[in-house]
Order: structure tokens, then C-alpha cells, then sequence
């Protein structure tokens, strides 16, 4: 026991620190995308709308990718799923590009199980998170399943102040 107890002990401080860049490296994302967002003049729900041209839109997010503020549209058509990029300020489309593998083809298989079951779209959902939180604006949703019902969790953003809003639609 007295030799297990040191490993537990360095084990557990290994984690501890381990968990620090991820929260530091949120905590700037965060900071980055607060900076960057009022040059996006297309709303969430706007891109949601100009994905669905591509099929069932089950996720969007804005994100910094290499510096630059993207809004990226997860969309299904049937058992198919692309990733599609909006330009944040016109609504046109820029690219789309098929999701085949790796950790996005996972989270879209479970966003595209939660919008099959779906009988509200992610837009109206965001829509009325929106409602509820006045002064805030959206800067991403997901479908999942909770306790086998489709819910979006949509994340809403008022200056550095997060929060997430979460809704069935069913």
C-alpha cells in the first residue's frame, strides 16, 4: 500500500495538470471568437438556412480556424454527411466537403441519429433559445439524444459571458 500510494498521488497530479492547457486553450478560443464575431453579419440561423440546401443541417458553429472566424454547418442527407462552410458575411456557400471518418464522422452519426427522430429544426430551436435569453446571440447548436429524445443545445454568447441553452424537439 505504501508504495501504490505515491503512484495515486502522481497519477492524480499528472491529471490535474494535464486538464490546465485544455481550459486555458477554451478560455482563449473564447476570448478570439468574442473579438472576432461582430464582423460576422450572418446569423446562425441564416447559415443554418443556407446549409439546408445541402441537406439537414444537425449541427453549426462559429469557430477560429487559423486565425480565421469560420461558421461550419454539419448537414445529413440521408445516410451522408458533409460539413458545410458559410461565408459569415454574405450567407453564400463556400465549400462542402463530405464527412467519411475520425472524430467528426462520430459526432455526426450521433447529431444525425438525434435530427431523424426530430420533428423541430435546429433553427427554430436556436430561434427560441434566443427568445429566452435576450441581448445574447448564437454561436452554436447540436443535436444529441437525451434519454432517447432529440434536443438541441444551443450556445449563446453576450460579450465573454457563455451560456448554453438546451430545448427538445420533439
Amino acid at each position: 500500500m505504501r508504495r501504490i500510494l505515491p503512484l495515486i498521488l502522481v497519477y492524480s497530479v499528472t491529471l490535474l495538470f494535464a486538464g490546465l492547457p485544455s481550459r486555458a486553450e477554451d478560455e482563449a478560443n473564447a476570448v478570439a471568437l468574442a473579438n472576432a464575431l461582430p464582423e460576422a453579419t450572418v446569423s446562425l440561423e441564416r447559415g443554418l438556412k443556407a446549409a439546408g440546401r445541402d441537406g439537414t443541417p444537425i449541427s453549426a458553429k462559429y469557430e477560429i480556424e487559423n486565425g480565421a472566424l469560420l461558421l461550419s454547418v454539419y448537414t445529413m442527407n440521408r445516410d451522408q454527411f458533409s460539413e458545410v462552410i458559410v461565408d459569415h458575411r454574405s450567407g453564400a456557400i463556400k465549400k462542402s466537403e463530405a464527412i467519411t471518418e475520425g472524430e467528426d464522422f462520430k459526432a455526426a452519426t450521433v447529431q444525425g441519429a438525434a435530427m431523424s427522430k426530430a420533428k423541430v429544426p435546429l433553427e427554430a430551436a436556436v430561434g427560441n433559445a434566443l427568445k429566452a435569453q435576450p441581448g445574447y446571440r448564437a454561436i452554436g447548436v447540436e443535436a444529441a439524444l437525451e434519454n432517447g429524445h432529440p434536443v438541441a443545445t444551443t450556445t449563446l454568447m453576450k460579450g465573454n459571458d457563455i451560456k448554453k441553452v438546451t430545448e427538445t424537439l420533439d
